[in-house]
């Protein structure tokens, strides 16, 4: 990335954007370009600005940061880091499903703050250290107790050229914006192609899109 990277501050404190703003400010390659104090305002700002890295609170009046963060990511290119003073799992696990690419506490250090919107601005992901231990032991706990899913057997032919596309740049991993913009449509067609691939392999998740993906680029080289 050239440039600054260009960041938004959205908090319903107005004393937090101002220490926050303080901080980012020392870093000369990073550019501040709007605040917002609520979720609606905030993806109306994300909208007009299109900055790099937006810091969401969760906890705010009218919208909160977790529908903030998904408006975001799916209507804008712009990367979410949710900066919080809340560590429970649960809002955790919703902010990363949301899209956000990072998730740190208020009290993370300023350089820590700098580094972490620079790792985020270059699609990076980021989780403070207080709750990625609690996340990784939930995520190996999960895993071992669910039984490894089948993947159904799937007719290419069934499929559209635009829908094998579209498998085959989830088994990269691209969310639904990178995704279009790889492919020049819209995130809205995206979004109608990806249900249409749920409609037609009978899959319940995206992570299991992208291993049909896979399977389907193997089988291409085989040929």
């Amino acid at each position: 990335m050239s440039g600054a990277v260009r960041v938004v501050i959205v908090d319903d404190h107005e004393a937090v954007r101002s220490g926050v703003a303080a901080i980012l400010s020392t870093d000369p390659r990073i550019e501040i370009v709007g605040e917002a104090d609520n979720g609606f305002d905030a993806v109306t700002l994300c909208a007009a600005q299109r900055p790099d890295v937006a810091l969401v609170d969760i906890r705010m009046p009218e919208r909160d940061g977790i529908w903030a963060t998904e408006r975001i990511t799916a209507e804008t290119g712009t990367r979410v880091i949710v900066l919080t003073t809340y560590s429970a799992d649960e809002l955790v696990t919703r902010a990363l499903a949301a899209g956000a690419h990072g998730y740190l506490l208020k009290s993370t250090r300023g350089a820590e703050l700098l580094q972490a919107v620079h790792h985020v601005a270059a699609a990076r992901h980021v989780v403070d250290p207080a709750v990625a231990g609690r996340l990784i032991a939930q995520a190996v706990a999960t895993e071992k107790a669910a039984p490894e899913p089948q993947l159904p057997d799937v007719d290419a032919s069934q499929l559209t050229p635009r829908e094998l596309d579209v498998l085959r740049l989830l088994a990269d991993g691209l969310t639904n914006h990178a995704i279009g913009e790889r492919l020049h449509i819209s995130v809205t067609t995206v979004k109608t192609h990806v249900g249409a691939l749920y409609a037609k392999t009978g899959v319940t998740s995206r992570v299991q899109l992208g291993q049909l993906g896979s399977a389907l680029r193997s089988t291409d080289s085989e040929r």
